[in-house]
Order: C-alpha cells, then structure tokens, then sequence
C-alpha cells in the first residue's frame, strides 16, 4: 500500500470510483489504479469503505449533529473496522460527516483503546464446547501474536500478542482457553517447538494432528520448482555449448567444443532423470493425504500410510542430501499424520445416516474434496483443470439429487468440514488481520487484538464459502439478531454503564 496517498486523495480516488460504478464506465477502476499507482484491489477496498459511510456522507448536517454520542463511536467503529481505515482516515471523515468533537486523532485512537480493553482475548462460552482447534503464530514485525481459530466457522478463540513463543508461555495460553469453557478435541498445527512444548505442558488431553502441508509440501514441494529450472538451465546450456561447437572455424576448437557439449548432455539427462523422478514421487505422496479416492470411497488408512513410506524410501534412492535431510523431518511426525482419518471414518458414518444413497453420497466426497483441490492449485493450468472436474461432479450430483442437492450438499459438508488436515485457516485470519496491521505501521496493541476478534467472530462474511454467514453462528448454531456493532454497543454498556454518557 502505498503511504503517500493522503486520506484527501483517497477519498477522492474513491468517490471517482464510487460515480465509475454507478454510471456503468467500465474500465475507469483500472484507470485509476494505474493513474495513482495503486492496485485495482485497493480502489475496490475504498469504494466499499465509502459504501459503508455513504448513509451518513449524504446525510443533512443537523442530523448529523444530533447524533447521540453512542451513535457517533458507532460510525467511528464503522469506518475503523468495517471500512478498514487508518486512525487518520477515520478522523478525517468523522470531520467529513460533521462530528468534529470526535474527530481528534488522539480521541479515536482513546476510544477505541477503552472498547477493546473491555473485551476480553479469549472467546468465552455459556456451557463447554467442544471442538478441534487450528494453533499457529502470525507476527507483527518481530512480536508474537498467538492465535487459535475453530477451522469450520473461522471463529477466532483466543488472540493474544505475546512476549515470546516458548513452551511455558504456549502453556499458559491453551490453559486459558480451557478455563472458558471449551473441551479441546485436537489441535492442528505446524510442528513448531515452542507450541508442541506447550500443547503437552497444558491440561489439553487432546491428540496434535500435523499440518499435512507444513508435513510434506512445506518439506518437499519446493524442489519440484528447483529440480525443475535446474532442468531448463541443463538444457539451454547444453544448446548453448552444441551451438557453439557448430560456429567453431577448427577442428581442433570444434574437439574441445564438442567435448564440452558431451559432458553438458550428461549433465543434462541427469537433472531431467531428477526432477521427473522426485516430482512423479513427490506427487505420488500428495495423492496418498487425499481423504477419498477417485471413485469416493474413503482411503484406507494403513494403506496410506504404507505408500507413503514407500514413496520416502524411493525419494531416499535419489541420493540427494538436501532431500534426504528433509524426509527426517517428515518421518519424525509420519505416525501422526494420518490422524484425521479417524475423524473421516466417523463424518462419513455421520453422512451414511442422512436420507441419501450411496452413490450420491461418494459424488458429493468428490465434490467437497474438489473444491479443496480447487483452492490449493495456484498454477492456472491446475486450477483450470480442477474448476472442469468440480463441474463436472456438480452436474452428475444434481441429476443424482436434483431439487435435494443444496440441502444434502450443505448437510454432508458440513459433517465433511470436520476433517481438519492443516492449520491453514490462520493464514486466512492473517490476511484479514494484516491490512490493519499495516495501516498502523505495525503498533498493534492487545485491546486492538480484542476488538479484531470481536468484530470478526460478529461479522457476516461478503464472499468466499461462507458467504453471508457469521463465524460465531456456525461455531454455536444459534442465530445472532444483532449486528456485530450493536452487540458490541450492548457489551460495553454492560461492562462500563456509563461509556457513552
């Protein structure tokens, strides 16, 4: 993001945007991108903040003047959290809407400082839940921010910004969660030493289940990539040299030339032998993680397992260092790995009760295990190929289904989701969480933490899978009435009755 644009121009560049999509002028969002230097994503993130403000943008002045202060630290919270905007941004506009009293920097920043220090950094329940838990570590510069998310509803359990990650700390930190009345099934993460040190520490008397792809694609994957431009380079060297034994004007050069060539071919054929072997192999490995097989069936287990030795046995024949080194690490956690097929075997006995025959129900394995697919290919080849089989698996299961397909898809991934093979929702709160961050330059506080989380777990999603759901509905399966802005309104007033007085 660029940090020469002023909260005047980005208003400006949004409200150019703003009559661009009304009036249809297709093409001037790019225009902008590329006059200001900015990227098309960007312009499309200050449009939706002017959206949020628009109400009140175009409000009579009066009316805006005789908003209640309650009202006001509402609009405030709005276009901190909603809008995503900087604390000068929203003191800027809360003078653009007519709230100069408010619109102090120091008195935003105060504010919202008191709201999060009400809330409390960890999600507590009304009676204990039970539940999986993804744990990692996302930072902001060097510090710490530790934090668990419930996989299925994304709902943030606890976030705290931390002095450090040790064991003893990490301890302190699970111990926590269970004092707020969550039973921890299992927790998800990479094999970090501090978390793994502190997971067995606490009282949680859960199982770790490996991130698959800290496990195996963090391990190995990148040397497809490697092996792979070693390959190309082998190849255009060995042209290089042929082309110029060819240009040589004696025998004697064109001898010492060939000669050269000669060796590059060597050279060449083996890196070519390396890398499709280590990538036939490395992918042979990837399949075996899959929770179902091509026809839909669930995996065995033992199975699995098996080839999966196998393939690291055949990887070690390379003779490789580099990989050799990592397949240690692998084998390290290999007998944890598998775990989630436990969790598979009961889903799918969950599914087998639902009114639903056995071939629709392998179709929709398929499908759930596609759209997974789908969102882990990043090549556009992959994707393209991935988004063709998922549509062809949604046709079959709609003809096997027909008018009951939504219902039983909903009903059947939802028990699916229960299988959690990787922590990589984390990333996904990090996402969110980070364009705060750097909007704050990285002066984030525990009472921010706070109010990230609260304003999260409240939320109704825009986009994605759960579109138009709200994390903390998911995760209870009770419907909230409220929106995440007055339910916070209703928690500080209880905690501190006089807050807005």
């Amino acid at each position: 993001m660029r940090e020469d644009l002023t909260p005047e121009i980005r208003f400006s560049i949004a409200i150019q945007a703003f009559y661009a999509q009304i009036n249809q002028k297709y093409g001037n969002i790019t225009a902008l991108a590329k006059e200001y230097k900015v990227c098309r994503q960007f312009v499309y993130n200050l449009l939706y903040t002017l959206k949020c403000i628009e109400p009140l943008l175009f409000a009579p002045q009066k009316k805006i003047a005789s908003l209640s202060k309650k009202a006001i630290i509402s609009t405030m919270l709005s276009f901190r959290m909603e809008g995503g905007s900087s604390l000068q941004a929203v003191s800027t506009m809360m003078r653009g809407i007519g709230s100069e009293k408010y619109s102090s920097v120091g008195y935003i920043s105060e504010t919202l400082s008191r709201i999060g220090g009400l809330l409390p950094n960890t999600l507590q329940m009304t009676e204990t839940t039970r539940l999986v838990i993804a744990s990692d570590e996302i930072f902001s510069k060097s510090q710490p921010i530790l934090i668990d998310v419930e996989p299925g509803s994304s709902a943030i359990i606890k976030i705290e910004l931390s002095a450090d990650r040790t064991g003893e700390t990490w301890s302190e930190h699970y111990n926590e969660i269970l004092d707020n009345g969550f039973d921890i099934n299992g927790v998800v993460s990479d094999g970090g030493t501090g978390l793994l040190s502190g997971l067995k520490k606490s009282h949680i008397k859960a199982s770790w289940q490996p991130d698959t792809y800290h496990a195996i694609a963090h391990h190995l994957g990148v040397f497809v990539s490697k092996f792979k431009s070693k390959a190309y380079n082998a190849i255009q060297n060995e042209y290089d040299k042929e082309a110029l034994a060819l240009r040589s004007k004696t025998d004697e050069t064109f001898e010492k030339r060939y000669k050269l060539y000669l060796e590059d071919s060597i050279s060449t054929i083996e890196s070519i032998e390396l890398y499709e072997n280590f990538t036939f192999l490395y992918r042979s490995i990837i399949t075996e993680l899959r929770v179902f097989k091509r026809n839909g069936e669930l995996s065995n287990r033992v199975e699995a397992e098996g080839n999966i030795k196998a393939g690291l046995i055949l990887l070690e024949g390379l003779k490789h260092e580099e990989i050799s080194k990592e397949i240690k690490s692998v084998k390290k956690i290999l007998p944890q790995l598998l775990d989630y097929f436990e969790q598979a075997k009961e889903s799918v006995t969950m599914c087998k009760r639902f009114d639903i025959n056995d071939k629709a129900l392998t179709t929709l394995c398929l499908l759930w295990q596609g759209e997974k697919s789908l969102i882990k290919a990043k090549n556009k080849y992959r994707r393209k190929n991935a988004r063709e089989q998922k549509n062809r698996i949604i046709k079959e299961a709609k003809y096997l289904l027909g008018k009951e397909f939504g219902r039983m898809k909903d009903k059947v991934f939802g028990e699916l989701d229960k299988i959690i093979q990787a922590s990589s929702i984390v990333e996904t709160i990090n996402s969110i969480l980070r364009p705060y961050l750097d909007r704050s330059k990285n002066q984030v506080t525990q009472e921010f933490l706070n109010l990230f989380a609260f304003y999260h777990n409240h939320r109704v999603y825009n986009d994605g899978k759960r579109k138009g759901k709200i994390p903390m509905e998911i995760l209870t399966n009770q419907k909230q009435d409220k929106s995440w802005i007055e339910l916070l309104m209703d928690t500080v007033e209880e905690k501190e009755p006089s807050f807005f007085l």
